[in-house]
């Protein structure tokens, strides 16, 4: 007797299974993260940074009162390898928008904030961003009202 071919369909438990629906949910949330993702990535580059750079300042300035900018700190915040974030504060620094700097008595430990250049960039490209997530939070909130 042959055994019935498991194919993920009837693997799946009933509460898992997702409907043609749900799919079209999930695409549409999609879709309007992803637009304002592009309208930041496109703000960011017309103020010479790479979009990670300005993820980075926006990390920097927008921390917790209670949150030490730090490397390992930023990294979590990013969502990258610790590595990563090296790299991208070096790129950063090269870049004139944030120092490094110590405080306290250990001088091992290492901080980051934004030069004046780094303030003004954030700034201006938070603007940007504001003004288009003005624009499309609307369509958005009605998607997720709509969404259970």
């Amino acid at each position: 007797m042959q055994k019935p071919r498991v194919t993920y369909e009837n693997a799946a438990p009933m509460a898992a299974r997702l409907t043609d629906d749900d799919y079209r949910k999930q695409a549409e949330f999609r879709h309007h993260l992803r637009k304002f993702l592009r309208s930041s990535e496109v703000n960011a580059k017309a103020y010479g940074l790479e979009p990670n750079q300005y993820q980075l300042l926006l990390a920097i300035k927008g921390l917790p009162e209670d949150v030490s900018p730090n490397i390992t700190t930023l990294a979590e915040r990013l969502q990258i390898e610790q590595h990563s974030a090296v790299e991208l504060v070096d790129r950063s620094v090269k870049k004139g928008v944030v120092e490094r700097y110590r405080e306290g008595a250990d001088r091992r430990k290492v901080f980051l904030r934004l030069t004046e250049a780094g303030e003004k960039m954030v700034h201006e490209i938070a603007i940007r961003n504001r003004h288009e997530l003005l624009n499309s939070l609307p369509a958005f909130m009605e998607f997720l009202s709509n969404l259970h």
